[in-house]
């Protein structure tokens, strides 16, 4: 059988968090099979869980919030999003603060704490949600129109397009399609970071988000160009971060998904709300696993090292 993973052992990273500035500590720790990914508040006198679910998400301004009883973990969609590329089923988060550290804006540090610490398979089948029908979620109208897809597929795929009206961003890809049964996730869609304009800290610090983000962890563009020295990690990093993100917030749901994930001008807000409406539509999703034969392809085998 496709089996489940978790790691070989524990893992550390101390960072800062994008939106609240704070300093944080994270260890990544093995679980048994069957208890997904789960977060952990060890900072407070008395520690809380919060389990990976599409209904656990509270917050979608610029990241992805998950909570518990009033307690809450910002920005947990690029550790996510390794997770989702590497498929690890099984993980314990604990975390000194509020806010996964952002490292340096991208999956790559993840992905690179996870192989560190091992992967491992678990007796116990790897359990998919295979996407049976069409669902789709919409926002907006004309230029504002955005929307998100899943389709049935045998395997998992993934195609954004993004429409900026920025030069810099406009010279670049605009659109990307990525498999993940190609192998290639840390090569070609972890290394993607985060982006912002100079145009909108100020009104993003008033509101208390982006305290933490600068050129060492982020793609800063003012109105005509990137301020970063060494420029872009690939031609299309900004099309490529939005793939990263969707891997991640998909990811929430819970379990891998199998189907055809597409998507335009969409973000965290949108990306939720299509997990949820599949979830309302119990016809449109069976779970599957599957013996190592008959798994899509690619998707059986350990991801390979860097």
């Amino acid at each position: 059988m496709l089996k489940q993973r978790t790691l070989k052992t524990l893992t550390r990273a101390v960072g800062v968090g994008l939106h609240s500035g704070q300093r944080v500590e994270l260890t990544l720790r093995p679980a048994a099979p069957d208890t997904g990914i789960v977060f952990r508040r060890i900072d407070l006198p008395e520690p809380v869980e919060i389990a990976v679910h599409a209904q656990a998400v509270t917050d979608t301004r610029l990241a992805s919030t998950i909570s518990s009883a009033g307690v809450k973990v910002h920005t947990i969609e690029h550790l996510m999003s390794a997770c989702a590329g590497l498929g690890l089923d099984n993980l314990y988060v604990d975390i000194s603060a509020e806010e996964v550290p952002i490292l340096d804006g991208s999956a790559a540090s993840f992905v690179y704490l996870l192989q560190s610490a091992g992967i491992v398979l678990q007796n116990a089948p790897k359990r998919f949600i295979r996407i049976l029908r069409s669902v789709q979620v919409r926002s907006g109208e004309g230029r504002e129109l955005k929307w998100a897809r899943l389709d049935p597929y045998h395997g998992y795929k993934l195609s954004f397009e993004i429409e900026f009206d920025h030069p810099a961003v406009n010279s670049t890809g605009q659109r990307v399609e990525f498999d993940l049964g190609s192998g290639k996730y840390a090569r070609e869609i972890a290394r993607a970071r985060t982006f912002g304009f100079t145009r909108d800290v100020e009104t993003l610090r008033a509101r208390g988000l982006a305290l933490g983000g600068g050129l060492d962890n982020a793609i800063v563009l003012d109105d005509f160009k990137v301020l970063n020295a060494d420029g872009l990690r690939y031609q299309d990093e900004f099309v490529k971060h939005k793939i990263l993100d969707a891997m991640g917030d998909l990811y929430i749901l819970g379990k891998p998904l199998l189907g055809a994930y597409s998507a335009f001008r969409s973000g965290h807000a949108l990306n939720n709300q299509l997990l949820r409406a599949l979830l309302q539509q119990p016809e449109a999703y069976e779970l599957v696993s599957f013996e190592l034969e008959q798994a899509p392809a690619g998707l059986g085998q350990l991801a390979a090292a860097w």
